[in-house]
């Protein structure tokens, strides 16, 4: 989709030759021959850039920058300035104007700047759309008794770096669990790195969690940073830790005891200062009476123990979970939210929710994507039942 943008200017022959060039480059220009033509234009319209004079009837180039600021305070502005004006150019770059060109423009500069104004904006919106998704990722869904006692303890043991464990059957949200806590704690601005025990081989794992040194082993071509070193000042999650191999086990045991690691192949320990949190569906208990954990590892982790209930457990908070993510797939889909019948709720509220929260919300993906623009109890039965 060509990219939009509005020259607001009141010299007809400055925006016919912007228009001309503009339009030639493969944007999509709309004008404006004055201030507060301009300034309504921005109320009414989401442009990528916006090219404004600052001398100009009714309405002069500051006044709509002041508008635009408030309107669209993402859109890059770029002031459009004779020579008598620079002062008040300069000005207008302090008050958030993304940068200023002179006239007559000099249309090399002119583009260069437009495509960099065009690429910071993008730049922006991604992170905004990033952190946003970030943090939307670790809300904790629920008024359920069992929620709320869980919002409690991570409230408490947040802002500590005790180890926690978290136990739960698979789709529960444990990782939830881990991020909500890190994001409370005091390393919140340090990252949270997240390791899949269960998904790195067994002969892998020691060099994912560790490191090692180039020519260590055979396939040791360059040194390998872990991830140990890469969550230092921060956080690590382990997650599906009863799936790990009994020799990395025994190196994660010393790596909590003394505080230091040493990559495969090295001699020089490492200090790391690392809070780590842990998750498993598993009992580890039964899994050190099987001789498969080691007790020693299973103390040093559970210092604070945090168990997620099943959906089947917590079934109160399911249409809180249901609007939730009714909101947050229309928001990805870019389309209007739609409504869904208390009775369609009753029926999913019946449900044998085996896959935990991860079920339902394939489900709630589902029903947007399939339902009419009201989702009954009609469309639960086909899509869900």
């Amino acid at each position: 989709m060509p990219q939009t943008i509005l020259v607001i200017d009141d010299e007809r022959a400055i925006r016919n030759t912007l228009s001309d060039i503009l339009s030639l480059e493969g944007f999509t220009v709309d004008v404006a021959i004055d201030g507060a033509e301009g300034a309504k234009k921005i109320k009414d319209t989401n442009y990528d850039c916006i090219l404004c004079d600052i001398k100009m009837p009714r309405m002069d180039g500051l006044e709509v920058l002041q508008i635009a600021r408030q309107e669209r305070p993402d859109t890059p502005f770029i002031v459009i300035s004779g020579h008598g004006n620079i002062e008040t150019a300069v000005d207008a770059v302090k008050k958030g104007a993304y940068d200023y060109i002179s006239k007559p423009p000099d249309l090399n500069r002119l583009l260069i700047t437009i495509r960099n104004a065009m690429d910071k904006k993008s730049l922006v919106t991604e992170t905004k759309q990033l952190r946003k998704r970030i943090s939307r990722g670790a809300e904790m869904i629920g008024n359920s008794e069992s929620m709320n006692r869980i919002n409690e303890t991570i409230a408490k043991v947040a802002p500590t770096d005790a180890r926690v464990l978290i136990t739960g059957e698979n789709g529960v949200g444990k990782e939830l669990v881990a991020r909500r806590i890190h994001e409370l704690s005091n390393r919140s601005n340090c990252p949270l790195i997240e390791v899949n025990c269960a998904a790195i081989p067994s002969e892998l794992i020691e060099s994912e969690l560790f490191g090692h040194e180039k020519g260590s082993f055979t396939s040791a071509i360059k040194q390998r940073i872990g991830k140990f070193e890469q969550a230092s000042g921060g956080t690590l999650f382990l997650d599906e830790i009863g799936d790990m191999s009994l020799d990395a086990q025994a190196k994660m045991l010393r790596a909590l005891q003394e505080g230091k690691i040493t990559r495969i192949g090295a001699e020089k320990e490492i200090k790391i200062d690392v809070r780590v949190l842990a998750a498993t569906n598993k009992n580890l208990l039964e899994e050190v009476e099987a001789k498969k954990f080691r007790l020693d590892l299973y103390h040093r982790l559970s210092v604070i123990l945090i168990h997620v209930p099943s959906l089947n457990n917590r079934k109160e908070d399911i249409p809180a979970l249901i609007a939730h993510f009714m909101k947050e797939l229309s928001d990805e889909y870019h389309q209007p939210q739609k409504e869904i019948e208390q009775s369609a709720i009753d029926a999913m509220l019946l449900h044998n929710w085996t896959g935990n929260i991860r079920e339902l919300r394939n489900a709630v993906e589902r029903l947007i994507i399939l339902g009419d623009k009201k989702i009954t109890e009609r469309d639960v039965e086909m899509y869900i039942m």
